[in-house]
């Protein structure tokens, strides 16, 4: 089953059972899915989907710690619980050893030795991790295990 099928089961699941937390962020989910299939003029793939997921959840994040900053708890809260929703979809993210090993191992592959070299290593990490880490955190342990 592919990812958007498992999205329309979970929406009338959701729907059958009232689930409005749900059902709401799965319609925006799905909103998100028909809007870049209109503007790519394209299907959506399971990657699409993901890239778009992971968007999603980025923009929570965010939300959260802007709720947060002006006090406002109970919108923060709202927004984590949407959050986790959006997590199911997602693929279970590498830890941290599992992460240094990928990035170690295309460092090693490319020869690298300085920071000139992280487009290199960033072309043959992202492939690999796929939706199962974002760019930022990829980046970051790029540059940590070049600046050793």
């Amino acid at each position: 089953m592919n990812l958007i099928e498992k999205i329309e089961i979970d929406f009338k699941e959701a729907l059958s059972c009232k689930n409005q937390e749900k059902l709401s962020v799965l319609r925006l989910l799905k909103s998100a899915i028909k809007n870049f299939e209109i503007q790519e003029k394209r299907e959506s793939t399971d990657e699409d989907i993901l890239k778009l997921i992971q968007k999603e959840v980025k923009q929570r994040k965010n939300s959260v710690e802007s709720y947060i900053k002006g006090q406002r708890p109970e919108l923060a809260a709202k927004e984590e619980a949407e959050n986790k929703i959006l997590l199911d979809y997602l693929p279970k993210q590498l830890s941290e050893q599992e992460l240094t090993d990928i990035v170690q191992a295309a460092i090693n592959e490319v020869e690298a030795t300085a920071d000139s070299n992280i487009g290199k290593i960033m072309g043959k990490v992202m492939p690999k991790v796929g939706g199962r880490s974002n760019g930022g955190a990829v980046s970051a342990k790029v540059r940590e295990l070049l600046s050793k």
